[in-house]
């Protein structure tokens, strides 16, 4: 039997391979291991691989060794599409490294921000906006930054985010390092990289400096570790098919999806009302209330997480069992971000939409392209049972149609 490699193989220091022990991270994962070398070796990556894989520690391990101690000035700089994401991602730098950090996001005080900056930190993270801000008002010096990340890279790189991504990287040193990666990278995306690394580059450089994109062959994360089941409900009746299936689920963590914002308030007020502990997350909130809806959803004084696509990405929220998708979202990838938020890390869990007759429709279509196999449910008497058995006696582990 060949034996698995570890992060010492690969070349971590024997401080960070303790801290990931620490952390009941002993073997590297599959993307790890191939991503980590090319960093070492100063490759531009890209790198696509399945949610709750390991992409953070892919690009954290090899970029924290790079820091030099003795030279106290921002050396890593991290961008990420939302403030959920950037703050998870200095968590993960923290319970790896006493390494000083700063979160740059929105929405947050640009006094204090600007405080901490004058503390030299040597890691940023933030989100784009607030980055570039900060470098313009010449708060953050970047000069002395080595290595960059583009942590969900196919979000910011969307309409809405590309102009101000861009504008970022051409504030930075054009000599730093970039790793870049997200769950889904359509084909296009490398090219649209290259570009702007090609345009950042005003003298020639070697070819072992050209972008360099691995993709990881699906583990069936969403065929494996993960139950589909569609329930059909009318538009009117969806608050109530919901109230319904928690009751009946009664889940550890569940995950409600809808791509209207303002529906987040909507459905946290009528479950609150149901009794139901829930919170709302959104991007029209503010800070203080998005931190609070994380931190209560973690910490599991709520069992229940309302929200937009603001959290479909990148959030790693362990023990999560359900996801609830109220609607399609617009795009395949959102579904996919959507369900990948539970069976994370070897764990089991059930993807649930609740549709009409048009979004079951559109559900059957993905299904059939992602090669999933979803199972229709219908909830009677308390129970989500198949509809062949809609009666209180029927029990679901003697159906060949039901959840494994």
């Amino acid at each position: 039997m060949i034996s698995k490699p570890t992060f010492s193989d690969l070349g971590i220091g024997e401080n960070l391979c303790s801290a990931l022990f620490q952390n009941n991270i002993e073997t590297p994962t599959e993307i790890q291991q191939q991503v980590i070398p090319l960093l070492q070796s100063c490759r531009h990556v890209l790198f696509q691989s399945e949610t709750g894989t390991g992409k953070t520690f892919a690009y954290l391990l090899p970029f924290l060794e790079k820091i030099t101690p003795q030279i106290v000035q921002p050396q890593l700089l991290i961008a990420a599409p939302t403030h959920e994401l950037a703050s998870q991602i200095k968590k993960q730098i923290q319970s790896v490294s006493s390494m000083k950090t700063a979160l740059l996001i929105g929405g947050s005080s640009l006094k204090r921000q600007t405080e901490q900056l004058k503390e030299k930190p040597y890691i940023i993270t933030g989100t784009p906006a607030r980055l570039l801000e900060l470098i313009h008002l010449k708060k953050l010096k970047t000069n002395g930054i080595h290595s960059i990340v583009l942590d969900e890279v196919d979000r910011l790189f969307d309409p809405e985010l590309r102009d101000i991504t861009k504008m970022l990287l051409r504030n930075l040193p054009e000599t730093a390092q970039i790793a870049a990666c997200s769950a889904t990278v359509p084909i296009n995306l490398e090219k649209k990289l290259s570009a702007v690394l090609q345009e950042q580059q005003t003298i020639p450089v070697q070819e072992e400096r050209n972008l360099v994109t691995v993709r990881l062959e699906s583990e069936d994360i969403l065929r494996k570790n993960i139950t589909h089941i569609a329930i059909f409900s009318t538009f009117r009746n969806k608050s109530e098919t919901l109230r319904k299936l928690l009751v009946a689920e009664q889940p550890k963590k569940a995950i409600v999806f809808t791509s209207r914002p303002d529906q987040v308030d909507i459905e946290t007020s009528k479950l609150i009302h149901k009794n139901i502990p829930c919170a709302a997350l959104h991007s029209k909130a503010d800070k203080l209330q998005r931190k609070y809806a994380i931190d209560a959803f973690r910490s599991g004084k709520c069992t229940v997480l309302v929200t937009s696509d603001l959290a479909a990405r990148g959030l790693d929220i362990p023990s999560v069992t359900h996801i609830i998708q109220l609607d399609m979202p617009s795009s395949d990838n959102f579904f996919i971000h959507r369900a990948g938020r539970t069976g994370r890390a070897g764990q089991t869990g059930k993807n649930i939409v609740i549709g009409d007759e048009w979004e079951l429709r559109k559900l059957a279509a993905l299904e059939k392209k992602l090669k999933l196999t979803v199972y229709p449910k219908v909830l009677f008497k308390g129970k989500l049972l198949s509809p062949d058995y809609p009666n209180e006696d029927a029990k679901q582990s003697n159906h060949p149609g039901s959840p494994v």
